[in-house]
């Protein structure tokens, strides 16, 4: 068979055979974006946050707008307690006695040591303090928490010794476990000597360095409630009741004000430690040896500056 005046006729063919196969294939890839019945796929969207590597949320601190107010306290720091920010300081390293603000460092010495369900029998050292005491006996018994939200609302002295006692053995052992947990968070400028802030020489803290342990027992649920009471009952082995007010002020001056806790001897002046949550923000205010006429007005004035007009989040 002669194939020679039939090659062109075929080599046609299979160019056209080849035409049709490459449009049947372009077809059938662009029929599902022309409206078949496969839908075209969706745009992929962002995440609503952004989260860190290990997928915890990224912490956003704001500023406020304004400069910060004067305040006549010595030493003063306003931080953000969820990101640490230092928001405003003022001799925040400066070395000084803080009073009974360094019963914060207490309540997470005792939050450590166990059940706060556990009893504590109240010894005849313990009554052995002034001045602010709740009067309580020798022989009583008490369950830590009850002492704990005593010592955080009325800031009683005879309470913090019994708690000290019944968690170190005794206030000196109770102090090395003070020291020991503030060279763990990172308070490099502080020494205890006892549990109530009462006078020492050898005693002291910075206004950086209580903010320190402010922001940690801010972070602790149980403390934070105790701080935030208003006012407390606490009923006595004999029946009876006692109706307790906080001694922190700025719970009632300032709506959004949540705790946390007062100071005052005639070496450390007038301290207060007070926090404040408002529109999801937070923020803790240290000021130290202030006075009586201006600790609750140098708190409210540092608190509502750091939160009620905060600036764009950075």
């Amino acid at each position: 068979m002669r194939l020679g005046p039939q090659i062109p006729m075929i080599a046609a063919m299979f160019r056209q055979a080849s035409l049709r196969a490459v449009a049947l294939l372009a077809f059938s890839i662009l029929l599902p974006a022309c409206g078949g019945d496969t839908p075209p796929p969706r745009r992929a969207t962002s995440p609503t946050a952004t989260v860190s590597s290990n997928d915890e949320p990224l912490r956003t601190t704001t500023v406020p707008l304004t400069p910060p107010p004067p305040v006549v306290a010595e030493s003063a720091i306003v931080i953000d307690p969820v990101s640490g920010r230092v928001l405003f300081a003022k001799n925040a390293d400066a070395q000084r006695p803080i009073a009974s603000t360094q019963k914060l460092l207490t309540a997470l010495v005792v939050m450590d040591s166990g059940s706060l369900n556990d009893p504590v029998t109240i010894t005849v050292e313990d009554t052995q303090c002034e001045p602010t005491k709740l009067y309580l006996k020798p022989g009583e018994t008490y369950t830590r928490g009850d002492l704990l939200r005593v010592l955080l609302v009325k800031s009683a002295n005879d309470v913090a010794k019994a708690l000290a006692r019944d968690v170190g053995g005794s206030v000196e052992g109770f102090a090395q476990l003070m020291n020991r947990k503030a060279a763990s968070l990172g308070m490099r400028n502080s020494h205890f000597v006892n549990p109530n802030g009462l006078p020492n020489a050898t005693q002291y803290s910075t206004a950086r360095d209580i903010a320190i342990a402010s922001r940690s027992a801010w972070r602790i649920q149980t403390i934070r409630s105790m701080t935030a009471l208003k006012s407390t009952t606490f009923r006595l082995n004999n029946g009876s009741v006692k109706t307790l007010e906080n001694t922190n002020k700025l719970l009632k001056r300032v709506p959004y004000c949540d705790g946390l806790k007062t100071g005052t001897t005639d070496l450390a002046g007038r301290c207060l430690v007070s926090s404040g949550t408002l529109g999801g923000r937070s923020a803790i205010v240290v000021v130290l040896k202030s006075n009586s006429a201006n600790v609750w007005n140098d708190s409210e004035k540092l608190l509502r500056w750091s939160l009620e007009r905060p600036a764009a989040v950075r």
